[in-house]
């Protein structure tokens, strides 16, 4: 690497999401200089697929990056590294010259639910749970390689590697195929303690070790970019990649949720509550993940299918005119539509929404979970069902922070981030459903906040996270409406108990819809 560093003062963070790529430049006082986003789409031709073209991504990471560096109009030579956050449980099988077998499979795919009770009753699940971290659940790729097995054995048998989204972009620009830690301890297949490929786990997918790319700490360098590449990028060739984590550990990183009772809860696509211990622990009922990011630093909590998703369904089912109206008066449709929901009480005047229209993960981990509306009357308006959209998504965020309080201690404070961290109505509701005061970051963008202060570490710049805990501050405290929270609270018991009473009817509904729905 040429130049001195102290002549590279940016750091470039990139966070292949879901439905978009998003990518800042970031000085070294941790101030976010410009971003950029790339969107894709999610190709769901049926109700249990959830799939992207890998090579639409490989291209909006490229592109991404060379938006931001010019509007940031920084010079190829003054970046320190390209650091990489990365959403997890992906799957691509790829032949070997990497050329795609599969489209990339992701986290919401759920062709694989019917291998959860199979996992549990005949190959020890809970125990690969125990040693993996990765609840038993379609989204991961230890499931999606049971399905692809015995639904797909010629691409099964064909498949030289299989791979998540991050390795496949890594392996275009360096031709290497490595796998962080934090990634892997999110693929169900890696043991918490060895941090290697878990024997047990491999067996029960029939899956070999050299079939799976090589485990490397998250702060690992790729150098030697392939030239083409870097020029489409505007990056010098010689530029470090440091391969960072996933998006949700170093969300937690990224808004300073180190201490017990700080949580950190983010909402994008799906949700997140989030929890720092110093070594790994699983929970017994399974509800719980436990993700690694680096010695002493492991991420506990549990992940919801349907965040912000939810906001954008009520955009495009529900709402189209009211979206319509707010565009027309020089409105986001998503501000308008919060406006109609102010104009309705706390609980929505009795209608309960159940966002469960992606199948649900924690604590659940119930594919088959579907949406509801429930306590709809001739009384309520449009206007009640988005905020009972709205409150619905806390109602899930609640479900987890109450796993997560069991496990590790009661709630201190929220740390929140991700999209829905713009908007102080819906924040104001998750601290009136929670009871517990929420904290916003001066960022919302925690986990390329996060993966720019990992890169610095893994270059030697900083020697902990404490020399970059100044980047952080709370730039708006939200405290609880006791009224509320009362609402809420009378709420949140019969939004429980509905949803186990529905269970067996989740089921019957969801073989319907396989058997009925039209491809």
């Amino acid at each position: 690497m040429s130049g001195s560093s102290s002549s590279k003062p940016y750091i470039i963070a990139a966070d292949i999401g879901t439905t978009s790529t998003k990518t800042l430049v970031i000085d070294r006082s941790g101030r976010v200089l410009a971003s950029s986003s790339v969107e894709y789409p999610l190709h769901t031709p049926r109700p249990d697929m959830a799939e992207q073209e890998p090579d639409e991504i490989f291209q909006a990471v490229l592109t991404a990056i060379r938006n931001v560096i010019s509007k940031a109009a920084i010079l190829p030579g003054q970046v320190l590294c390209v650091s990489f956050s990365s959403a997890m449980h992906s799957l691509i099988a790829v032949d070997r010259d990497l050329n795609l077998l599969t489209r990339c499979i992701t986290w919401a795919d759920n062709r694989s639910v019917g291998y959860v009770k199979k996992l549990k009753e005949e190959h020890g699940g809970l125990e690969i749970y125990r040693n993996t971290g990765t609840p038993i659940h379609p989204m991961s790729p230890l499931l999606k390689l049971m399905w692809l097995r015995d639904n797909e054995p010629e691409l099964f048998e064909k498949a030289y590697k299989f791979i998540g989204i991050k390795e496949y972009v890594f392996a275009k620009l360096f031709g290497k195929l490595v796998i962080d830690h934090s990634i892997a301890s999110a693929t169900g297949l890696f043991n918490l303690r060895s941090l290697e490929w878990d024997k047990q786990a491999l067996e029960t997918c029939g899956v070999r070790p050299e079939q799976l790319s090589e485990p490397v700490p998250t702060t690992h360098v790729l150098e030697g970019m392939q030239a083409q590449y870097a020029e489409a990028m505007g990056l010098a060739a010689d530029t470090p990649f440091v391969v960072g984590a996933s998006d949700g550990v170093l969300a937690n990183l990224g808004v300073g949720a180190f201490d017990p009772g700080i949580y950190a809860v983010t909402i994008g696509t799906s949700g997140a509550v989030r929890g720092v211990v110093k070594e790994p622990f699983t929970d017994p009922q399974g509800r719980l993940f436990c993700y690694n990011l680096m010695e002493n630093f492991w991420v506990v909590g549990g992940a919801i299918n349907n965040g912000g998703i939810m906001f954008r369904w009520v955009r495009d089912q529900l709402a189209t005119a009211e979206a319509e109206e707010g565009r027309r008066r020089g409105m986001d449709p998503y501000d308008y539509l919060t406006e109609l929901a102010k104009e309705v009480p706390a609980g929505s005047d009795g209608l309960i929404f159940m966002p469960l229209l992606a199948g649900e993960r924690a604590p659940y981990w119930n594919a088959n979970a579907r949406g509801v509306f429930f306590g709809l009357s001739l009384y309520h308006q449009k206007k009640h069902m988005i905020r009972s959209v709205l409150e619905g998504v806390m109602y899930r965020i609640h479900s987890v922070v109450t796993a997560l309080e069991e496990m590790n201690g009661p709630t201190k404070e929220i740390r929140a981030s991700g999209g829905f961290a713009r908007s102080p109505f819906w924040l104001q509701m998750m601290s009136d459903v929670l009871g517990s005061p929420v904290a916003v970051p001066n960022t919302i963008e925690s986990s390329g906040l996060g993966a720019a202060q990992l890169g610095m570490l893994a270059l030697g710049e900083i020697k902990d996270f404490t020399s970059v805990h100044n980047w952080m501050h709370v730039e708006q405290s939200l405290h609880t409406d006791s009224r509320n929270h009362e609402v809420y609270l009378e709420l949140t018991k019969i939004y429980n108990r509905v949803y186990h009473q529905l269970k067996d009817e989740f089921d019957a509904i969801a073989a319907f819809q396989q058997v009925h729905t039209i491809s």
